[in-house]
């Protein structure tokens, strides 16, 4: 089971919360968890924290210091943040080997990941049936490992992790491999040149970073099946390089990644708060302020 509201410390007095990541001024986070907090009357803080590449541990930990209630945490941090609640780490958050969400607990720094229900919830919301479907994971940091697992929950037929720096894909799955040695689950790895295969995919989901640079990832043509989904886990007021690089290359549909930070902070809200936010009329209203910043 993961972690439940009435297992994290309620006597804090303070809600201050923040995202902490570098870069984090592009972050739609305050303005989402204001929104949960308005549609359940919960009182809280919410800010931006933008930690230096080699501070990220001093400023966490001075965070919660100053009677910090949780951390919501973004690129590239993901993985530090695993290792600094190593001794009290929720299942998803031992699966994935990457944090995205922190807490105080008893004094002790606990930590989840809500990064694959965030992106499940939202293909299911686009309609995507992944259960017997070719999935193209782009991307082996630590926003791949948060959704691996429940990727492959899902059900689907075959899964391929293919990254710029070929053997980071390849320790992903070895991870994965010795932690659950019988799952049976069709999964291969290589190099971004290796994402072509006969036949296409059905869903591609681009967990890389690529588009925070405002470019798309080295990936050959023809990757898409008939019917399917390119989906970026970044979003912005226009279409991401990999949404543009898709549609050019035959993608049926294709969608970025705010569904799922909606659906990931919604979880991490549930964690904090013990209250399930209605997600549908935030990730409006986030649509809405996005369209708005280009007119």
């Amino acid at each position: 089971m993961n972690p439940t509201a009435s297992q994290i410390d309620q006597t804090m007095q303070t809600t201050h919360f923040a995202v902490i990541g570098n870069p984090v001024k592009h972050s739609r986070s305050p303005s989402i968890h204001h929104l949960f907090a308005q549609q359940t009357g919960i009182s809280l803080q919410y800010e931006r924290l933008e930690a230096p590449i080699d501070q990220f541990e001093s400023t966490v930990r001075h965070f919660f210091s100053q009677g910090g209630s949780g951390l919501n945490v973004t690129v590239p941090f993901k993985q530090l943040a695993w290792q600094l609640a190593c001794e009290h780490l929720s299942p998803r958050a031992k699966l994935a080997q990457a944090v995205n969400t922190l807490w105080m607990q008893n004094n002790s720094l606990h930590g989840c990941n809500t990064d694959g229900v965030g992106l499940v919830s939202d293909l299911a919301r686009l309609g995507v049936i992944c259960k017997g479907a070719r999935i193209l994971l782009i991307g082996a940091g630590g926003a791949a490992r948060g959704v691996l697992g429940p990727l492959l929950e899902t059900g689907c037929a075959q899964l391929r992790i293919v990254n710029r720096t070929e053997a980071r894909a390849h320790a992903l799955l070895d991870a994965w491999q010795e932690a659950y040695p019988d799952s049976g689950q069709q999964i291969s790895t290589g190099g971004l040149a290796d994402a072509k295969q006969p036949g296409g995919w059905d869903v591609v989901i681009n967990a890389s970073s690529s588009s925070l640079g405002d470019t798309a990832p080295q990936v050959p043509e023809g990757l898409y099946a008939t019917g399917a989904l390119a989906y970026d886990m970044m979003y912005g007021a226009l279409p991401t390089p990999f949404m543009r690089q898709a549609q050019a290359d035959g993608a049926q549909a294709t969608s970025d990644g705010l569904g799922m930070l909606v659906g990931q902070a919604a979880e991490s809200f549930y964690l904090w708060h013990g209250v399930r936010p209605d997600m549908a009329p935030v990730l409006h209203a986030i649509r809405a302020e996005l369209d708005a910043s280009i007119t």
